[in-house]
């Protein structure tokens, strides 16, 4: 989704630090802690060159696509610090965005550091590596971007009537329905090759699964609920892949 002519902003500056507040911050400090503790405790070792590269990746695109949200879209940050109290959150997205946003990433995590301890998986080339991270930056910039453009990029699934809700249409959403997805799912896939623990595509590919049958069920959503949406989707006909779904 994304937005043309967005309305003004609806939420004083004066109750947008309030609600997001020290739960946002909060929650970014426990997802960064869990990385290097569930990477590092799995491997058994803290001497993992490339782990420390990927938290480090983490955390500067997680600062700066918050940065780029707050300066363009200040109640946006406040509208997803509230996920678990949104009024109107579909209760299937509510289970889903659990699953995708802690016990996924934790489980890739996890895998990945068992894989490196015991050395489950062949060596995998420096090119490859580097391709990986290529690709993870092409994932992370496309999800960015997705946010940067749509005023409506809640952390669930909801019609947002309190924010003026309106079908998004312009940025990386004149490709596809849900960029942000397909550069999740891109940058997910990459992240055991660039660690060179390629069993922890076997849990990522899980998510992947999770994450095309969230796109489903939003995509029905808006598509019956979301004024604009139908006639957006007969232009833009692809979901994820162009020329796939």
């Amino acid at each position: 989704m994304n937005t043309n002519n967005p309305p003004e902003e609806t939420q004083s500056s004066a109750e947008t630090p309030q609600r997001i507040g020290w739960k946002a911050i909060l929650r970014f400090a426990i997802y960064i802690l869990l990385m290097p503790l569930a990477l590092f405790l799995a491997a058994g070792t803290l001497d993992w060159t490339t782990a420390w590269i990927l938290i480090g990746f983490t955390i500067v695109f997680t600062v700066v696509s918050r940065v780029i949200v707050a300066l363009r879209h200040p109640d946006l940050l406040a509208e997803r610090a509230r996920f678990t109290e949104a009024e109107g959150a579909k209760r299937w997205d509510r289970i889903l965005v659990i699953l995708l946003a802690l016990y996924g990433p934790l489980i890739v995590w996890i895998v990945a550091g068992l894989d490196w301890r015991f050395g489950w998986s062949p060596s995998v080339p420096a090119a490859w590596q580097v391709a990986a991270l290529a690709v993870m930056v092409l994932g992370y910039s496309l999800g960015t971007w997705a946010m940067a453009v749509n005023r409506f990029f809640s952390a669930v699934v909801r019609i947002q009537t309190d924010r003026g809700h309106i079908t998004v249409t312009t940025g990386p959403y004149r490709l596809v329905r849900h960029p942000s997805y397909i550069g999740g799912i891109l940058a997910y896939l990459a992240l055991p090759v660039f660690l060179g623990t390629l069993w922890a595509l076997v849990p990522v590919g899980v998510t992947a699964i999770l994450t095309v049958v969230r796109t489903a069920l939003e995509d029905r959503t808006l598509l019956a609920e979301l004024d604009g949406y139908s006639a957006y989707a007969e232009r833009v006909r692809y979901r994820l892949l162009p020329g796939v779904w």
